[in-house]
């Protein structure tokens, strides 16, 4: 869904966990400039049962091996999903689900402990129970799990499109290798990054001209993932289009041609992260 806060439009996600019987909401709050009087906002203007929330129009279920049972959608006069445990013969809507008031906030500004500590004694007394996450929780979580793609690309496309998706992927539970996550301070960045091209699942490409014009560590990146897919045999390169035509790519490794990938700029962030999710947890 989308909620709206002081001309900010954020995303987020009423999630509905039908074994604990409750429901909460998680949202995304872009830009690291924004401060704890933001945060206070938000908070203020989320009054269970009259805070209007724009569906932005995606439902997502959990697959067969997440959910021991069977899941419904109707759509007649109101949006419900109903699900039912094997061996339960009643069926639970979403509808019947409440509020737990717990708030996740996902953030790419920083505040102090002592802000973060003010903003969840505010949320108490507005009756919310905050869990406030900013970049260091995402650091912090992806350095203790086993990343399952790592990201191959320019550092000058962090920016507008590197770090967007190593993010998003992230928020779906699917951790990566990206250098501002996964490298930390006194880290042999060489055999870090071969670490990670060895054990990872998948390989991300990020395919720009600042990419293919890079004959330092992208280059290298590279040989070595395609040399790893020949002895595997497998189909490990996640190509990920940006601004490039196929003359680029083709001139670059006539190869890359005959790998499906997708364009950045055809199909959007949220596409792009929701494919490669896909074909990544497969």
């Amino acid at each position: 869904m989308k909620l709206s806060v002081e001309g900010s439009e954020l995303d987020g996600i009423v999630l509905y966990d039908f074994s604990g019987f409750s429901a909460f909401l998680t949202c995304y709050v872009p830009g690291k400039e924004k401060n704890l009087t933001f945060f206070l906002v938000l908070l203020k203007n989320l009054n269970y049962g009259n805070t209007p929330l724009q569906f932005a129009g995606r439902v997502t279920l959990p697959s067969t091996k997440e959910f021991f049972g069977e899941l419904k959608i109707e759509n007649k006069e109101d949006f419900e999903i109903l699900a039912r445990f094997h061996g339960d013969p009643a069926w639970t809507s979403t509808k019947s689900i409440g509020s737990s008031r717990r708030v996740f906030i996902y953030s790419e500004s920083r505040l102090t402990p002592e802000e973060v500590l003010a903003l969840k004694q505010e949320g108490t007394k507005l009756g919310h129970d905050v869990q406030f996450r900013s970049d260091k929780y995402v650091e912090a979580r992806i350095r203790r799990e086993t990343p399952l793609a790592f990201i191959s690309h320019d550092s000058r496309d962090k920016d507008v499109i590197v770090r967007k998706i190593a993010i998003n992927l992230q928020r779906m539970l699917c951790p990566v290798w990206y250098d501002e996550f996964s490298l930390k301070v006194g880290d042999n960045l060489r055999e870090s990054i071969e670490k990670g091209l060895k054990e990872c699942k998948k390989c991300i490409l990020i395919l720009s001209q600042n990419f293919i014009a890079n004959n330092g560590w992208t280059k290298k990146e590279f040989d070595s993932i395609f040399t790893r897919e020949i002895v595997e045999e497998k189909k490990l390169v996640l190509p990920v289009w940006y601004k490039v035509t196929k003359e680029l790519v083709y001139d670059y490794s006539p190869s890359l041609l005959n790998m499906k990938g997708v364009d950045w700029e055809i199909l959007g962030e949220d596409e792009v992260c929701r494919q490669l999710h896909r074909v990544i947890m497969e």
